[in-house]
Order: C-alpha cells, then structure tokens, then sequence
C-alpha cells in the first residue's frame, strides 16, 4: 500500500520556523516534493527532490529560507521553513513521482497535507 504521510505543520508567529516531514511507505527511490496550496489560490510548488536526494529544486519564493532533503534509509523527506511570512501559510502536501519536477503531474502519489500557519 502506498502511502504518503506528512507531519510537523502548526501555528507560529511571523519570523519563526517549522520542519515539516513526509514519511513514504510502499515505494523508495521515487522523486519527492512539496507542494501547498492557501485559501483560494492553486496549488503551487515548493520544493523538491531527485531519487538519490543529490539535488534539491526550489521555487523562486523560497528565497534561501527553506531547505529540503531526504534521508533515504528513512524513505523521508524533510522542508526546513525558517523565517516563514504570512504569506506562507496554507496546506503543504508531499508527492513522490518517477521523477522530482515542479510540475504536479509528474507526481503519481500524494499526501493528505499538513496546515502551516503564520501568524502577522
């Protein structure tokens, strides 16, 4: 059975950090990413990366403040928020594909999210 599992969202103030993690089981190897989505806006990427977890992609918002990696032993995959913005806030969900990309459709399997909120 494959599942995606994601953790470690919550409520903080503006400035302040949160690591979200994603916990895959029936699959290993795949390309892993995140994505979120705020109220009435669409999904968007956030961040991703290749099976090995050698290269990690980020989306242009990010701005040096998030990191994501995996620990493959673990089947795990990791987002590092620092310095989060109000703007952050939404739901966060991971996917695993054949391939890490940006583009949601590449992803075959996906999380049921985790809620990120950022306080003003």
């Amino acid at each position: 059975q494959v599942q995606l599992v994601e953790s470690g969202g919550g409520l903080v103030q503006a400035g302040g950090s949160l690591r979200l993690s994603c916990a895959a089981s029936g699959f290993s190897n795949y390309g892993l990413g995140w994505f979120r989505q705020a109220p009435g806006k669409e999904r968007e990427f956030v961040a991703a990366t290749d099976r090995s977890g050698g290269t990690s992609y980020y989306a242009d918002f990010v701005q040096g403040r998030f990191t994501c990696s995996r620990d493959n032993a673990k089947n795990t995959v990791y987002l590092q928020m620092n310095t989060l913005k109000p703007e952050d806030t939404a739901v966060y969900y991971c996917a695993a594909g054949r391939i890490g990309s940006s583009y949601g459709n590449d992803y075959a399997y996906w999380g049921q999210g985790t809620q990120v909120t950022v306080s003003a």
